[in-house]
């Protein structure tokens, strides 16, 4: 599994240690059996859509992004046993709660995983 950075346009950092789970077995998995997300890591589940915090531990801020890495929709502090996600969403950057406050996360920017 490949691990990038997630930066803004502008430069900004978003997530410093993001894993990029693009196999169909590592995106089931997810963020699953952790019990927790600490600030600065994430997780890149491309293709996706939607997720779920079924049997999760903790909350976590979930980014919907579309085909150019444009924001379509955030959920911030997801909690366990929900459901989420956005019409037009390509993939889904889950990171800590709190993370998308915090670094500025907004509807309509693009991110870059580099």
């Amino acid at each position: 599994m490949a691990t990038s950075r997630l930066t803004g346009r502008d430069g900004r950092v978003v997530c410093e240690q993001l894993l990029v789970a693009a196999r169909p077995l590592r995106r089931m998995r997810g963020l699953l059996g952790r019990s927790s997300l600490p600030p600065g890591e994430g997780i890149l589940l491309r293709p996706a859509g939607s997720v779920h915090t079924f049997f999760m531990r903790f909350p976590i801020d979930v980014v919907f992004l579309d085909r150019e890495g444009v924001v379509v929709g955030i959920e911030p502090g997801l909690p366990p046993w929900r459901t989420a996600g956005r019409r037009g969403a390509r993939s889904v950057v889950e990171l800590a709660a709190g993370e998308c406050d915090r670094r500025g996360v907004e509807v309509g920017e693009r991110l870059v995983a580099a």
